[in-house]
């Protein structure tokens, strides 16, 4: 008996702080490894958030070429890093990160509250690495209809973030009312309250709407613009979100409905209808089983 319960304290899954430390990866490192898949997560059952248990460190450390392979697969570059990276200009860099040719993986707000883009620095050198790329990479002239782009002032690199954020939210949601917060946490709370009429399970789903990374201290200056790169504002992407938050939560409604003050009658006409000018999403499983598919896929 004494000694299980001397090893009983080795079993419980690890924070996040001490996952890395066990990893030999700075924090940083550890996150964006969790964030591109490389590194599984469970979730805390004193809900804490995220923990990695034992037997995944252990998977992590017994892959083949640890520490320096996972360390290549989680290096972040800036834009000057990552021309060097490409063998291009800094400004030819920009330029095709604007354009949504290469797509940051993160960023953070400098002191001069500026965005500072990073992007992975293996995605760059497999894109340089590819032949069918070089004219674009290496050509005098950007070709006529990207130039037009970007004298429009064409900007992808906030909505390739939040694609690439979203996918993340979605893979380690733990059920279907946490799809739906991660899918609502890209719009605006008007269009949320558009889609979600009923007060209480609008409350119910702000319970999990994760909060934007580097939010700071609310209401500052660095924390409006954070929440500004993580709202939609391009119509077919608020679109596409619209719909997807409208299946979510008729899946969420399915596995259990928002809990609402003893003696409340639900409403009886649809909760979140869907925009009249907005296409009617097509026939797919509901329910719980109809989640785990889309979040399989």
């Amino acid at each position: 008996m004494a000694g299980n319960t001397l090893t009983r304290p080795q079993q419980l899954p690890f924070t996040p702080g001490r996952a890395a430390r066990e990893l030999g990866l700075k924090r940083n490192e550890f996150d964006l490894a969790v964030h591109l898949g490389h590194i599984r997560t469970v979730p805390d059952d004193g809900g804490g958030g995220r923990r990695v248990t034992r037997l995944e460190t252990d998977r992590v450390r017994a892959a083949d070429g640890f520490p320096e392979a996972l360390l290549k697969r989680v290096r972040a570059v800036g834009t000057t890093e990552g021309a060097e990276v490409m063998d291009i200009p800094a400004g030819r860099f920009t330029r095709l990160a604007r354009l949504g040719v290469v797509a940051p993986v993160r960023f953070y707000l400098n002191r001069y509250r500026a965005v500072v883009w990073l992007y992975l620095a293996e995605e760059l050198e497999q894109f340089a690495a590819d032949e069918q790329n070089t004219a674009l990479l290496h050509a005098r002239r950007m070709p006529e209809g990207m130039r037009a782009l970007l004298d429009e002032g064409v900007d992808l690199r906030p909505r390739n973030w939040r694609t690439r954020h979203r996918e993340f939210l979605l893979r380690s949601a733990d059920g279907p009312w946490e799809s739906a917060g991660a899918l609502a946490a890209f719009l605006d709370p008007v269009e949320v309250a558009e889609l979600v009429r009923d007060p209480y399970e609008r409350s119910y789903l702000n319970r999990f709407r994760p909060m934007p990374p580097h939010q700071g201290t609310p209401g500052t200056p660095a924390a409006l613009l954070t929440q500004r790169i993580m709202t939609a504002d391009d119509p077919d992407e608020i679109s596409r979100l619209r719909r997807q938050l409208t299946r979510a939560l008729e899946d969420a409604r399915m596995v259990r409905l928002a809990p609402r003050p003893s003696g409340e009658h639900r409403p009886t006409a649809p909760l979140s209808p869907p925009p009249p000018d907005e296409p009617a999403p097509q026939e797919a499983p509901r329910g719980l089983l109809g989640w785990l598919r889309r979040r399989s896929a």
